[in-house]
């Protein structure tokens, strides 16, 4: 895929080949207040194939240890700069410093048919019980 780094991004990158994500860095230094949420426009601009998609998703460590997520969606034919939305959910400001690794862009094949509109759907084991259904 071809991607474009305005001045002063961080190309993506996988720290393992087996990686699902590729890693997106912050260009610039930024708090990201308690409880609260900033946007860091990474400088990063992706040509995704037609017939994928480009999600961002939450690093682990920065979520199980710091509390910070990150979600997005990257719609192929979007070529503007990728900005990251970081979320901090606990009671303590988190520092982001310069090239950190802030969230992680996986690529993937999407269903690309119409949807159509009938008077039924065809019965299922699971049908229409929801939250909860399969137990704890």
């Amino acid at each position: 895929m071809k991607i474009v780094l305005d001045d002063g991004a961080f190309k993506p990158y996988k720290a393992h080949p087996e990686d699902a994500g590729f890693d997106i860095m912050a260009r610039e230094s930024q708090i990201v207040p308690a409880q609260g949420s900033a946007i860091f426009d990474t400088g990063v601009h992706i040509e995704i194939p037609q017939g994928f998609v480009g999600f961002l998703k939450s690093k682990s460590g920065l979520n199980v240890k710091h509390g910070i997520t990150s979600e997005g969606v990257i719609d192929a034919g979007y070529t503007g700069s990728i900005c990251v939305k970081l979320y901090n959910n606990t009671r303590i400001p988190y520092i982001v410093e310069k090239g950190d690794k802030i969230s992680q862009l996986v690529i993937l094949p999407i269903y690309s048919d119409e949807l159509e509109v009938v008077d039924s759907l065809d019965e299922t084991a699971r049908g229409n019980n929801g939250f909860g259904s399969s137990g704890r």
